[in-house]
């Protein structure tokens, strides 16, 4: 048997079916455990599990974030276009964020209601139930447009290039499955999943980087470091002939082909916003923090979630290694004739990569590793629409129902989100570069959040009416952006007519520097409304004000410990930036 085939063999298959039988019990064992031991429990036990260890919570955070975009788009990013996209990838700092001040106030909100809110519930406490709604509604139809179909439209790229599967048997294959792996599982099931292939998927990646430099390098990892990098310099010619390179993160020269993507400094802040309103207010991952033993006091429950984000903190230091600079050894390799390795096209560089570089059997094991995350990433979004339709909509409209009834609506809600995300896939494909759309849309969404959570929590004087008001006129905003985008190419094409050109300065301006324009406008905006509409109530007010004994309950619920682990991720996070700078 040829060990070093660059193909899957028939060992890799049979690890791959025993694998997934392996995977399959364990996490049936786990939810059939949960079950007897929470006989009674109610739907929000399903909907956002118990209170998990921290290590599980860090490892469910991670992911739920890692998905298929990654295993496709950021390795494909990495192979086109080096290390630029990796202000999006080095946001572990931003996840302490979430654990340091996020956490605090929606422990307190829980404790207020006396339930386990979700983030429209906290608009609707701060602002109004409108506001709470309108982000109910615009973070279904975010899920349905870009998480849930970008995901199954990479895996089905992903399993392509991998296990050579037809694109449609792919991508509607890991949609299905994740559906009704969400359905049966719950929380619980995503929870038991994110442990079982967080430490496959990590072994695994770094395996195809180590291999792969390894073979770039002639058998020396720190020589294939240094081919890759001196290949990075030779790429991206500008129209003046000079390579600026892709070995670097920031881009300053407006003759830089790059510069439009990453302009200068923009870039850092545009991907802090996008980041914030992901790491500290999307419901799938605030999510991951919530769940608690009944009758757990607060300081446990900060504790456990804090802790969680520090270890998810860590953890998202790594993607850049697992996948992004994995495609640019891909490059690398692909640009030696010698070495064997053809890539045809950038998406499929990471799943080419395990098949060149990896031996018979590890193949195998690393390829549930990959499954699982796909599942666990796409299950997370599944069970966060669920979350969101069944407690912010369903729950309020038809109230005293039994906990078996609103658990299947969650259940239901989540088979229409699989049918919407396959029924929106042919639509994407037609709407130009996946990652590139991806992105655009979530710039498009992230100033408005950012605007209303970071005002609502930090700012007493903002009103109601000034919270509503920025959600609405930011999501039309934002809309209408996204319009101009697919007309003009993301502003590339030169559009003619009296109403293009007076209004340039809104569809060319850089997408980046839109978003934070946009995220300006809507500060101010909350800002002027306050002036002119009723103060928030005193029971409003009271909602994000901590009391002297909660206070306390906070500063125990940390440790110097806790501090010095933060400022570890902080000082990584740093030192790549300088590296790559």
């Amino acid at each position: 048997m040829n060990w070093n085939s660059h193909e899957f063999i028939w060992i890799d298959w049979v690890i791959i079916v025993v694998g997934i039988l392996a995977v399959t019990w364990a996490v049936w064992r786990s939810v059939q455990k949960d079950k007897r031991l929470q006989q009674g429990a109610n739907s929000e036990d399903y909907l956002f599990g118990k209170g998990e260890p921290w290590y599980i919570i860090g490892a469910a955070i991670f992911a739920a974030n890692i998905g298929s975009e990654h295993l496709v788009g950021l390795a494909g990013t990495g192979a086109k276009s080096g290390v630029g996209m990796a202000h999006w990838e080095m946001q572990g700092w931003m996840i302490l964020l979430l654990g340091w001040l996020f956490v605090p106030f929606y422990q307190l909100m829980n404790v207020k209601l006396g339930k386990i809110i979700t983030m429209p519930d906290f608009l609707k406490y701060r602002y109004t139930p409108a506001t709470g709604s309108w982000l109910s509604i615009i973070t279904l139809i975010a899920y349905i447009l870009t998480k849930v179909s970008v995901t199954a439209f990479t895996g089905g790229i992903f399993m392509e290039s991998l296990l050579g599967l037809p694109f449609w048997y792919g991508a509607i294959g890991l949609i299905v499955l994740t559906g009704i792996f969400t359905v049966l599982g719950g929380m619980k099931g995503v929870m038991t999943l994110s442990a079982i292939q967080t430490p496959i998927l990590i072994i695994g990646s770094f395996l195809v980087l180590f291999l792969g430099l390894s073979a770039l390098g002639g058998g020396s990892i720190p020589d294939g470091w240094t081919h890759m990098i001196d290949y990075a310099k030779t790429l991206n010619i500008g129209t003046d002939g000079v390579a600026h390179g892709t070995n670097h993160m920031f881009h300053f020269e407006t003759g830089d082909p790059m510069y439009d993507d990453y302009p200068g400094l923009w870039v850092f802040i545009g991907a802090s916003i996008i980041g914030f309103w992901y790491w500290c207010t999307d419901q799938h991952i605030v999510q991951r923090v919530l769940g608690q033993r009944k009758g757990e006091s607060s300081e446990e429950v900060m504790k456990r979630a804090r802790r969680g984000t520090i270890a998810a903190g860590y953890f998202k230091i790594l993607p850049v290694f697992m996948f992004l600079i994995p495609g640019m050894v891909a490059a690398a390799l692909a640009s030696r004739p010698d070495s064997g390795f053809v890539l045809d096209n950038p998406d499929t560089a990471f799943g080419s990569m395990v098949k060149f570089v990896l031996p018979a059997g590890v193949k195998g094991i690393v390829t549930i590793g990959f499954i699982s995350a796909l599942v666990a990433s796409l299950a997370a979004f599944f069970n966060s629409c669920a979350t969101l339709f069944t407690e912010d909509f369903y729950k309020p409209m038809f109230k005293n129902k039994s906990e078996a009834t609103y658990v299947m609506v969650g259940r239901v809600a989540t088979i229409v989100v699989v049918i919407l995300g396959i029924v929106w896939i042919p639509i994407m494909q037609s709407l130009g570069s996946l990652y590139d759309y991806l992105q655009g849309i979530q710039s498009l969404l992230a100033p408005t959040m950012v605007a209303v959570f970071a005002l609502g929590i930090f700012s007493k004087k903002i009103t109601p009416k000034a919270g509503e008001t920025a959600m609405i006129v930011g999501f039309i905003i934002g809309m209408v952006r996204l319009l101009t985008n697919i007309f003009t190419n993301t502003g590339k094409d030169i559009m003619s007519g009296w109403g293009w050109e007076c209004t340039a300065w809104f569809w060319q301006t850089n997408w980046l520097i839109f978003e934070i324009w946009l995220l300006i406008f809507l500060i101010v905006l909350m800002i002027v409304v306050s002036f002119f509409t009723p103060k928030p109530t005193a029971q409003q007010i009271e909602s994000i004000t901590f009391t002297e004994d909660y206070k306390t309950l906070i500063k125990k619920s940390w440790n110097k410990w806790d501090v010095v682990a933060s400022l570890g991720v902080v000082l990584l996070c740093a030192l790549f930036y300088v590296y790559f700078w």
